[in-house]
């Protein structure tokens, strides 16, 4: 199998805008997230999908691959369609631009899903061992059934314990995918649907049309960066590990 990650990045995040551009000690998110999916050694092609001239300067400056979106897109999976409409390739990875700790070993899990034939659709989440994630809506949460697809996303508290001491575990969605080429194409066709409306979660569009995600669970990948408070615990992180 081909596979390549494609990393959509724009500029203007809603809930923290420029943040792909902050620096992480000596590196913005952006390079950092692209130069350690290329250091995996798993892809093919690695690739930035932008809407931002400042963005694609980062990553083409810096020896990196990098293309300019021709359209407005209302989610990363829209503007990586685009991005490998022409491109030869029979996985598409869909790594988020904010989840600069993004480690190898969880993203071989993600890709040895599809060595499944009826997986069309995968993703990665973590077991929560934090409290407060759990009441967190910037944290997503996931169910899934006993073959791993998942069943729903949100960002409130799923499941909900009536039973406190049920032995269930919260797992965090991280917000990392892979399609078959083919399903992608197909699935930024379909129009933004209510429940993803209601939650800004586009994995929900998958769902209500039928679609299964197939879902492998890894470690922690550090921080996923979608608030000012998000990068100052990553610049601790990173401190830490120098």
């Amino acid at each position: 199998m081909r596979i390549i990650a494609v990393i959509p990045a724009r500029y203007a995040a809603t809930r923290f805008p420029a943040k792909l551009m902050q620096l992480l000690h000596d590196k913005t998110i952006i390079r950092t997230t692209y130069e350690n999916t290329v250091a995996t050694g798993l892809f093919s092609k690695v690739l930035v999908a932008t809407d931002s001239p400042v963005i694609y300067d980062e990553i083409v400056n810096n020896g990196g691959n990098a293309v300019m979106s021709t359209k407005e897109h209302e989610s990363g999976s829209d503007r990586i369609a685009e991005a490998v409409a022409d491109i030869d390739a029979d996985i598409v990875m869909n790594v988020q631009g904010d989840e600069p700790f993004v480690q190898k070993q969880s993203l071989e899990k993600l890709c040895a899903l599809f060595s499944d034939p009826s997986v069309d659709v995968g993703s990665l989440m973590h077991i929560i061992t934090d409290e407060e994630q759990v009441n967190d809506p910037n944290c997503v949460k996931v169910v899934v059934n006993k073959q791993m697809d998942a069943l729903y996303f949100s960002r409130s508290t799923i499941p909900f314990k009536r039973d406190s001491t049920a032995p269930v575990p919260y797992y965090k969605h991280i917000g990392i995918y892979g399609y078959r080429k083919e399903a992608l194409l197909s699935f930024i066709q379909l129009p933004v649907s209510l429940l993803e409306q209601a939650e800004k979660l586009e994995q929900l569009r998958l769902l209500e049309n039928g679609y299964r995600i197939r879902m492998a669970i890894t470690e922690p990948v550090g921080v996923s960066i979608d608030t000012a408070a998000d990068l100052e615990k990553a610049r601790a992180l990173v401190r830490k590990n120098r």
